[in-house]
């Protein structure tokens, strides 16, 4: 992964924590389950072998992942005020054919949870307000297109 990977300093946390968490306390009950998989006996018939293996696999591949991440982090400078939407903007929108008005920030994709009002800068929706300023309206181009206005950028 050479391209910088963009989060807030809280995403970045989550994923040292992660990471932490992976290598000295998921690592260590992988370990424990292959021994007590191996203890059983034969390992060409062992499910249990079998199922210990395949999740020391996902996690050694999602420790190289957040490795590889944590290598390439830029982070989003959330203090820096701007009038145009950007990656730390805090954004309230108002969907035009629903009046309802939403607010969401712009973190990388590795931080989004539109649910929990984070929205990756690669979204449709993020695409098509960045660089844009309170008062604009955009048109979000996916399958049926819809407008928004931007409400306010925080």
């Amino acid at each position: 992964m050479s391209n910088k990977v963009a989060v807030t300093k809280e995403g970045l946390l989550e994923l040292q924590k992660e990471l932490d968490y992976l290598i000295h306390t998921v690592r260590k009950e992988v370990k424990e389950e292959l021994q007590a998989a191996r203890e059983q006996g034969d390992l060409s018939e062992n499910a249990d072998y079998d199922a210990a293996r395949d999740r020391q696999a996902k996690i050694e591949a999602r420790i190289r992942e957040l490795e590889s991440m944590l290598n390439n982090i830029e982070i989003i400078n959330e203090k820096k005020k701007s009038k145009r939407v950007g990656l730390g903007s805090v954004v309230r929108i108002k969907e035009l054919d629903t009046d309802e008005e939403i607010e969401y920030s712009i973190v990388g994709s590795v931080e989004a949870d539109p649910l929990n009002g984070k929205l990756s800068n690669v979204s449709p929706l993020a695409l098509a307000m960045i660089d844009k300023m309170a008062g604009n309206v955009v048109t979000v181009r996916v399958e049926t297109p819809y407008e928004v206005e931007i409400i306010s950028v925080k």
